[in-house]
């Protein structure tokens, strides 16, 4: 099984609690961190936009990350949200068995 960190950025804590909520109540992610006040610097309709976010990261798997990615366009205020993931390479084997139960079952009839 692939496991992943999916990275999510919000417009504020708020936000990012909202996200990770619906994520973490719909099994999509086993478990959703938030680091508040990072400072953002990007370009969003040909201007240089600085701003607060809040970081949302979430562990997750693979086989959910398109389904989790609609999840958080449907919640997030952004019309473009950041939603990206890296591949867990190693881990607690303990924590990957916890996070594979706690996230959806895997539909073995497809």
């Amino acid at each position: 099984m692939k496991f992943l960190f999916v990275y999510v950025t919000c417009k504020d804590r708020a936000e990012a609690l909202n996200v990770g909520r619906a994520v973490v109540e719909a099994r999509l992610a086993a478990c959703a961190n938030i680091i508040d006040g990072m400072d953002s610097i990007y370009w969003w309709q040909g201007e240089l936009q600085v701003e607060k976010e809040a970081i949302l990261i979430m562990k997750s798997r693979r086989d959910l990350f398109a389904e989790l990615t609609a999840k958080v366009k449907s919640v997030h205020s952004y019309q473009v949200p950041c939603v990206v993931a890296l591949p867990i390479e190693a881990g607690n084997e303990d924590y990957l068995n916890w996070l594979m139960a706690e996230t959806k079952a895997i539909d073995m009839t497809k």
